[in-house]
């Protein structure tokens, strides 16, 4: 088998393909001849060294990945339930960069009718995310106004739909003109370009008296205001920090890390008490260990594709082989929906 082996923090040139031994599922686990992977904005951290559950779990050397689909090829004692050739998705905390997949049965789900094996290995880590942000943290009710920052994301468009089957009123932020109409086509009821008008005006012209939920993946650079413009009651989910990074570059700024630190805003526990708002953050790496809430979610999300309300985001695709060309256009800032690399 191949894989992606990253043996120290860097670029592109740090991801290696390397040959290894395919490996033997133990007890209760699957093997998966994996078709597509997904590629996440988390997979650029993990490289660069600044993903600290990486760190946690694993260390160095790693294989990147959260997410593949694929056919299974063996399972291990105990799993009655999956054959050879049954297509399914597989979630792991790391080690999806291969050709072949080991996962625990927990974690391995029957392929969705409505996917193809391509869109499944890139479906279903943003769709979580959304899922985890909107459904277990901001409780979403009918009605309520939500602001997704990054809107034409993978994860940024899952929070769209998502937060439209639950009736909320959506605000998508992106960043250039060809992203718009993609927001629009996921269900939002207002786009903003920012690089065509003023976010923040447009944003209160939009919601006067505040959002209910604010999801922000940027960091320092929209932090701050997306807490000014919570209502009361208002939350703002945080789930990273894009913007310390350097757009177009495979390596972080030491300086530009240090600097947008210091510039991040703190909530102090009494003032979150004074504006009756909250912040709440999460990393979804953490959540593995929760299988009830994973299967929570897949109870949800499941019916929600096979009915059709939840298809898949728009993919760009990408060999194997040419992972660092992966990881480059996610870096480009330029990508709509998500990126997978397709094995062959």
């Amino acid at each position: 088998m191949k894989k992606v082996v990253v043996h120290s923090a860097g670029g592109h040139d740090k991801l290696k393909i390397e040959e290894h031994p395919t490996p033997e599922p133990a007890p209760g686990e699957v093997l998966i001849e994996t078709r597509s992977i997904g590629v996440n904005f988390a997979d650029l951290v993990v490289r660069m060294g600044l993903y600290e559950s990486a760190k946690k779990y694993v260390g160095w050397p790693i294989t990147p990945g959260f997410e593949c689909a694929g056919r299974v090829v063996r399972v291990g004692a105990g799993v009655v339930d999956l054959v050879p050739g049954d297509e399914v998705v597989a979630f792991v905390r790391f080690g999806a960069y291969a050709t072949h997949v080991v996962a625990p049965r927990a974690q391995v789900f029957r392929c969705p009718g409505k996917l193809d094996l391509v869109q499944a290995g890139a479906f279903f880590v943003v769709h979580l995310t959304a899922w985890y942000a909107l459904e277990e943290l901001c409780r979403l009710k009918p009605g309520r106004r939500v602001l997704v920052h990054s809107a034409a994301g993978g994860v940024g468009l899952a929070l769209v739909r998502i937060a439209k089957i639950r009736g909320a009123e959506v605000t998508g932020v992106v960043g250039a003109p060809h992203k718009v109409e993609a927001v629009r086509a996921a269900g939002a009821d207002h786009v903003i370009d920012r690089s065509s008008a003023p976010l923040w005006k447009a944003a209160e012209r939009i919601a006067p008296s505040g959002f209910h939920a604010v999801l922000d993946a940027n960091g320092v650079e929209t932090l701050r205001q997306s807490y000014a413009h919570l209502a009361p009651t208002g939350r703002l989910i945080v789930y990273g920090a894009h913007t310390m990074l350097r757009r177009g570059k495979d390596r972080p700024s030491w300086v530009k890390l240090a600097v947008d630190f210091v510039r991040t805003p703190w909530f102090h526990p009494l003032f979150l008490t004074n504006d009756n708002r909250g912040v709440l953050g999460f990393n979804l790496s953490y959540l593995f260990d929760e299988i009830s809430t994973l299967t929570d979610a897949l109870g949800t999300l499941l019916p929600w594709i096979e009915e059709g309300r939840l298809p898949s985001p728009p993919v760009t695709t990408f060999p194997f082989e040419d992972v660092g060309a992966a990881h480059a256009a996610l870096e480009s800032g330029r990508t709509v929906g998500k990126v997978a690399l397709l094995v062959t």
